[in-house]
């Protein structure tokens, strides 16, 4: 048997439960559960790992906002490569619908720091010549980049060790339970922890998690999302006056696309839900992809050279889900990331810890943890 104590215990290793942990780890002892025997193998390995400010929620683009300058600071901190690098996102408006999309993106974000800018039509295609004609309506949002979500991801857990958390692979929890004032959590491998809280940061998972634990769930939908790298048969076209493409999303959000090396990243914006487990692609999901893609855009794009598929987690309002329920005290959810767990994680995580160690929220994330509490979802 291989026993631990500590003070908390984090469950999930993507990206959600590495980062929590780390913030964790400068305020108590954590040991972090992850089920896998390699990390990470789930959604944050099969993301597109974008940064867009605008991007998701009002209470993400919040934590987008904050998350911004932390990437940065990250860097340093960690000792990462470059976390961020720079991708504008073209937000396209082809039809009626993706023109309503437009206009109702311009609405919403109205005033926020960083909210998407309207773009002439011409001026779109002239950005993105691959584009079949001027779009009816379009946007841009500069500040927009690519995240390196593996050196991210390995940052963290490089961080956390070195505040002396522990991290336990192939611990795929079986058992969680009350223990006093404490829990106690039991592994498949055998691991015995035993913690004064729990952190469920499981991702797809965080509802079976608080299930094992006699915890009321959050009501969390695992969705599946589909994206297919396909080869570009002339990638000078994936440049413009010598800068990549932007990444080119659909806004009435059926497709988009991402260029990546010789290949375009793309995906039909699939919403499947699932259970959770290991996500495979549709071979229809697929095609429907390149058949929108097709359908915009004069790549010409004719096959796939491989193709993945990743579930983004929910809760009803699509809000965060954070904290304790009411009767279950030391039970904690990091939950509810959706498609902006990446993108969001170093004001999420920050947020996190403050309201599972009771401080004070930091001062440059603009956001009241009530608005993210699971118990709005009474």
């Amino acid at each position: 048997m291989d026993a631990h104590d500590t003070d908390l215990v984090v469950v999930g290793g993507g990206i959600a439960g590495v980062s929590v942990a780390y913030e964790l780890a400068a305020h108590g002892r954590v040991v972090l559960l992850e089920a896998e025997a390699d990390m990470p193998v789930h959604s944050t390995a099969r993301s597109a790992a974008t940064y867009i400010p605008g991007h998701g929620s009002g209470p993400f683009r919040a934590l987008i906002d904050a998350s911004g300058p932390r990437f940065g600071a990250l860097q340093t901190e960690l000792d990462t490569p470059p976390l961020l690098s720079p991708r504008p996102v073209l937000h396209l408006g082809d039809d009626d619908a993706g023109a309503a999309g437009i206009a109702a993106m311009l609405d919403e974000q109205r005033g926020e720091p960083h909210a998407p800018v309207e773009l002439d039509p011409a001026e779109a295609l002239r950005r993105a010549p691959v584009l079949r004609r001027a779009p009816r309506a379009a946007a841009w949002t500069a500040g927009s980049a690519d995240i390196d979500a593996i050196a991210l991801h390995d940052g963290y857990r490089r961080g956390l060790r070195a505040r002396g958390g522990t991290v336990l692979r192939g611990a795929r929890v079986t058992a969680v339970t009350r223990d006093g004032a404490g829990w106690r959590v039991a592994t498949a491998a055998g691991h015995r922890v035993r913690a004064a809280a729990v952190v469920d940061a499981a991702g797809s998972w965080a509802d079976e998690i608080a299930g094992l634990a006699g915890v009321p769930r959050a009501g969390l939908t695992p969705l599946r999302r589909t994206i297919a790298a396909c080869p570009v048969p002339d990638p000078a076209a994936l440049r413009v006056a010598g800068a990549p493409l932007p990444l080119i999303a659909d806004a009435a959000e059926r497709w988009y696309l991402k260029p990546e090396a010789d290949t375009v990243l793309v995906s039909p914006a699939d919403e499947t839900p699932q259970p959770p487990g290991d996500a495979r692609p549709d071979g229809l999901d697929v095609a429907r992809g390149l058949d929108r893609v097709g359908e915009v855009t004069t790549l010409g794009l004719r096959s796939v050279r491989t193709a993945w598929a990743g579930l983004r987690t929910f809760a009803p309002d699509r809000a965060p889900v954070l904290g304790e329920w009411p009767g279950h005290p030391g039970f904690h959810f990091v939950a509810g990331q959706g498609g902006s767990g990446i993108e969001s994680s170093p004001a999420l995580a920050a947020l996190a810890a403050s309201v599972i160690v009771g401080t004070a929220v930091p001062d440059d994330v603009a956001l009241d943890p009530a608005v993210c509490s699971v118990t709005r979802l009474f």
